[in-house]
């Protein structure tokens, strides 16, 4: 089995609730839709319809919102060995609200705890972490503990093979002290091959919003492959042999969420096949803004087929 899997994501998982329309914000009336969500969660998914052995290590809760989790994984084909069940703790939920629709309000529902922040070490077998094709850890991952120490112990083991991908992945409301995440994001990047990230994100990693500083930060730091998302300005991409910005790819945006992530498989997808870093960012593009004319995350990602059109468009 272990061999057969392609790609390992880490993180965050919930169960999504996204307004079908625009305009209303959580106060005034609103129909949701319901899917499922969370960074290394929609990666997984990304990548997994375009063909991929994709597997997620996150945890759900005992009721009934994990078993649709799992079901849902399932059904959107990505192998759900190292989804595992808090007993205690019930699976978040987190709401979005198209207040704008290029920036939506999000209300999360992770308390007392998450049971994807419960992470240890016994939760996946080493040899998985050791040999997949691609690791893929997102940030917000390292939040708290135990699944902090339980990441930062799985990346040691990987001991910086390729691929190894951190997702810089900040989101504020999800630490505590800003500080951590500045120490434990920007650590991180010591132990990966690939580093994403915003400009705000970069800030926190690496102590920086200019793009092209913070990848000459990250490439110092021993990353093959250092990726700033610009929005509407495009993407720069930076390794060893110099930078490029990809072109921005206008659209009508329905919803701002998921476009990264759908960016994340699509660029999964090129890694493994061993695709140049600039052919590989364009075509994760192409994927984010397909995502960003479509209201759901998950169930929303691309075809390969959709993002070679979207690629000759």
């Amino acid at each position: 089995m272990t061999q057969e899997l392609e790609v390992l994501t880490i993180g965050r998982v919930s169960v999504d609730l996204y307004a079908d329309e625009a305009g209303a914000g959580f106060a005034g009336p609103q129909r949701f839709v319901k899917s499922i969500g969370g960074t290394a969660t929609n990666v997984a998914v990304a990548a997994a319809r375009l063909g991929h052995r994709a597997a997620v290590l996150t945890k759900v809760g005992d009721d009934p919102f994990g078993g649709y989790v799992r079901a849902k994984l399932a059904e959107l084909g990505v192998d759900t060995r190292f989804v595992g069940t808090d007993h205690v703790l019930r699976t978040p939920l987190a709401f979005a609200a198209l207040t704008p629709p290029e920036d939506p309000e999000l209300l999360f529902y992770r308390e007392p705890l998450a049971p994807d922040m419960q992470l240890v070490p016994g939760d996946v077998d080493p040899a998985t972490v050791r040999d997949v094709a691609v690791l893929w850890v997102a940030g917000s991952a390292m939040a708290e503990e135990p699944a902090r120490s339980t990441v930062l112990g799985l990346l040691a083991d990987r001991r910086r093979a390729p691929h190894t991908v951190l997702d810089l992945d900040y989101r504020a409301l999800l630490w505590a002290d800003p500080d951590d995440a500045r120490r434990l994001i920007g650590g991180a990047i010591d132990a990966v091959t690939v580093a994403i990230g915003n400009r705000a994100e970069c800030a926190i990693a690496v102590g920086t919003a200019d793009p092209d500083e913070a990848a000459r930060r990250m490439l110092g730091r021993g990353v093959t492959t250092a990726i700033v998302k610009l929005g509407a300005d495009g993407v720069l991409v930076a390794t060893a042999d110099g930078a490029a910005v990809i072109p921005p790819r206008p659209v009508e945006v329905v919803c701002g969420l998921g476009a990264g992530d759908a960016f994340g498989g699509a660029f999964v997808h090129g890694l493994l096949e061993g695709w140049p870093a600039e052919r590989a960012v364009a075509y994760a593009n192409a994927a984010g803004a397909i995502v960003a004319a479509r209201l759901m995350c998950a169930d929303a990602m691309p075809t390969a087929e959709e993002i070679e059109l979207e690629v000759a468009r």
